[in-house]
């Protein structure tokens, strides 16, 4: 097969973060998703359904002219967030509520510190049919980093999943065997995403040979035989599986300093790498109920009716890409080949 149409694809789970950055990271995406989970951990982050709505307009005021882009709100959970605040958010078409454990990445200090006094704001969710996305990570400093997503299902989200079971939960960026298979045996309404990095890159692709601080995101990046199991997981074509690039843009002297900031910036090449992956694992045929099906239907909204063609077309992804006040940003794959390409 050296073509591929689908259904125009959305992304579940981005960072466009805010001002002069947007005028990069919001016509990247809307090259070729039609709509994008927002996350909100901005600096001060979007607690509220008023930030929410604003954030919203300054990124709609960032679209390529003639672009129908739409990017779906999210709200950040903090100790102080009250079932008030959601029932704000829902009527100001807030999606969802992302819970970040303090801590656990970037911009997240404003995070969770307590769950068990969330659980009225989960039920809260459920009643106002909102999801609830997690960032699913334990933030002791005693367990091993690459333990802690592992230490998050055991400790927390199996209780969060049974206590709330009209709640919609997704899983964000998994990285291990464990998720995908806690994923697999969930109750119905459990689901993930999964990035591009994740699918394919294991931690020496990291580490091995140097520090390769263009490719640290948070979860970080684990063993290969944690990464083929999310390969295989997206192989079987579950719906409970769908994409969510987590494309995290940073200055690049921000990423390669004395303390390296996590994230992963995709936008450019998301899909184009998905496809590839796809191409690799002979799944061709699974790529567009994870690109473009599974991700709608788990939200309960439309599926898009227009289509994307990609063609097995070798380019090169750029080593860097200049903001608009000169600031370059190293994009994930920089100055490597990619074998398809968005017509």
């Amino acid at each position: 097969m050296n073509e591929i149409t689908i259904i125009k694809p959305d992304d579940w789970h981005l960072h466009f973060r805010d001002g002069d950055m947007l005028l990069e990271t919001v016509p990247a995406t809307a090259r070729c998703f039609e709509r994008a989970i927002v996350m909100p951990n901005l600096v001060p982050p979007v607690t509220t359904a008023d930030l929410a709505v604003s954030y919203r307009e300054r990124i709609l005021a960032a679209r390529p002219e003639g672009s129908a882009f739409m990017p779906l709100m999210t709200l950040y959970l903090t100790d102080k967030t009250s079932v008030e605040d959601i029932k704000a958010a829902k009527k100001a078409g807030v999606v969802a509520a992302k819970m970040y454990p303090a801590g656990a990445t970037t911009n997240s200090d404003s995070g969770v510190n307590s769950l068990e006094s969330l659980y009225p704001v989960f039920e809260s969710l459920a009643e106002h049919d909102m999801l609830l996305l997690i960032h699913g990570e334990v933030t002791q400093k005693h367990i091993d980093i690459f333990d802690r997503e592992k230490a998050f299902i055991d400790q927390h989200m199996v209780k969060i999943v049974e206590r709330v079971p009209n709640l919609r939960v997704v899983f964000e960026h998994i990285t291990t065997k464990d998720a995908a298979d806690f994923v697999f045996s969930a109750r119905e309404g459990v689901a993930a995403t999964i990035t591009p990095q994740h699918l394919m890159l294991n931690r020496n692709d990291m580490l091995d040979g140097g520090i390769r601080p263009h490719n640290y995101c948070l979860p970080v990046l684990k063993r290969s035989t944690h990464q083929e199991a999310l390969r295989a997981a997206v192989k079987t074509g579950s719906n409970r599986f769908f994409l969510g690039t987590d494309s995290a843009p940073h200055v690049q002297h921000r990423k390669e300093s004395g303390c390296g900031c996590a994230g992963c910036y995709s936008a450019w090449s998301a899909l184009e790498l998905y496809t590839q992956v796809f191409d690799e694992l002979d799944a061709l045929d699974k790529l567009e109920g994870f690109a473009s099906l599974h991700g709608p239907d788990f939200y309960s909204l439309p599926r898009n009716t227009q289509t994307v063609t990609l063609a097995r077309e070798a380019w090169q992804v750029p080593e860097s890409i200049v903001l608009p006040d000169g600031e370059p940003i190293v994009p994930f794959f920089a100055g490597k080949q990619i074998n398809w390409k968005l017509k």
